[in-house]
């Protein structure tokens, strides 16, 4: 028996992750979720994995919910809100985790003031995600909770009254897996061009990676002085920064989280 009923507008990734953790902890049982998009046999496939209800229409998704889950690419936002605006559920509170897709434009486009704003990011899958949120002062005390709820199976939660708040998520912690991902990708194919074998080189840099995180977060130093304790003078460490500096690795970084976050504002703004 499940805490709430809750439609799904969209089967992608973050949508099907979402769903797939409010089953598990007993928010929803799968009878009371139902997931709706154009793709039919995506939604045969959601079906058979998680036993919800599907559905390639929107409004027959959100009957007697209590939470719609905006799981949707941005680009199709106006087409989404066009079909919906004014035929949301009264009590139902809208959850939104597009990138970009501003508060003020989903009150407006979907004439509905109970909307919560959330940037996940995609460790929700494994419940080791962290999500940025907001709320408009129309989210009822206990719409808020089952957002918390949300959030929290999700992993880690941050909720803050600055909405701007959340592109700058969009841009770091949002796009920040892929980021990471490219450097763990980098890293493999570097190992394997000095001669290591590749499942060797995975193994390596994925628990590098993972106990750096760990380490890092359990650590009371900051980041410059973990660098520095594993940076021996003329070691081997420091030939490998030395390099990373001369390529202007710090100004790459800040020029490509720039650029993901002027992106985020320019979708918002549409």
């Amino acid at each position: 028996m499940g805490i709430f009923k809750i439609a799904f507008i969209g089967g992608g990734n973050m949508g099907k992750a979402i769903a797939a953790a409010v089953i598990k902890n007993n928010l929803a049982a799968p009878q009371d979720v139902c997931i709706s998009d154009i793709s039919q046999q995506k939604l045969y496939q959601l079906q058979d994995e998680l036993g919800v209800r599907i559905t390639t229409n929107n409004m027959e998704a959100v009957v007697g919910a209590d939470i719609v889950v905006l799981a949707i690419k941005p680009q199709t936002i106006d087409v989404v809100m066009a079909e919906m605006a004014e035929r949301l559920p009264r009590p139902a509170l809208l959850f939104s985790i597009i990138a970009g897709i501003n508060v003020e434009t989903l009150v407006n486009g979907f004439c509905h003031q109970a909307v919560v704003r959330a940037m996940p990011n995609i460790p929700a899958q494994i419940g080791k995600g962290i999500t940025v949120w907001t709320a408009t002062q129309d989210v009822m005390f206990a719409q808020r909770i089952n957002a918390e709820a949300i959030v929290h199976v999700m992993g880690h939660g941050i909720y803050t009254g600055y909405e701007s708040y959340l592109d700058l998520a969009t841009a770091i912690s949002g796009s920040g897996p892929a980021y990471t991902f490219l450097f763990m990708e980098e890293l493999i194919e570097s190992a394997k061009a000095i001669g290591m074998p590749e499942e060797l080189a995975k193994l390596l840099v994925q628990q590098t990676v993972l106990g750096s995180a760990e380490y890092a977060k359990a650590s009371d130093k900051n980041l410059a002085e973990l660098r520095s304790s594993v940076t021996s003078p003329n070691g081997t460490t420091a030939a490998a920064i030395h390099v990373f500096e001369e390529g202007n690795f710090g100004g790459l970084i800040q020029k490509a989280v720039k650029s993901a976050y002027q992106r985020a504002q320019v979708l918002g703004s549409k």
